[in-house]
């Protein structure tokens, strides 16, 4: 099994019901794809002072669990993964960075 996890940093602070609305669209669109075990997204908990560090600071963490390097490839493949994207990248831009790897625990 392979957790793909990104961090996704949106450029701009997006209203609560905006960041749902994100999260829930990212776990549809993989879940419908059938080529997923599971996907968990969460947002960000920031700390004090974290705005001063000179990285990537996460808006939210998706976590997609696939059984291999097919499946993330079909995953990210599947109808609708790319406009769900394009357009919340075309409304509120944003950064992500992943890693693919083994469970942690």
């Amino acid at each position: 099994m392979i957790n793909h996890t990104m961090i996704v940093s949106f450029d701009q602070p997006l209203p609560a019901n905006e960041l749902d609305q994100y999260l829930a669209d990212i776990e549809r669109v993989m879940l419908d794809s059938g080529a997923v075990r599971s996907v968990v997204a969460r947002r960000h908990i920031p700390v004090p002072g974290e705005e001063a560090i000179p990285a990537l600071i996460a808006t939210a963490i998706v976590q997609i669990a696939v059984a291999d390097t097919d499946a993330l490839a079909k995953a990210f493949a599947a109808p609708g993964v790319h406009e769900v994207i394009d357009r919340w990248q075309s409304r509120h831009p944003y950064k992500v960075a992943w890693a693919n790897h083994e469970p942690l625990a």
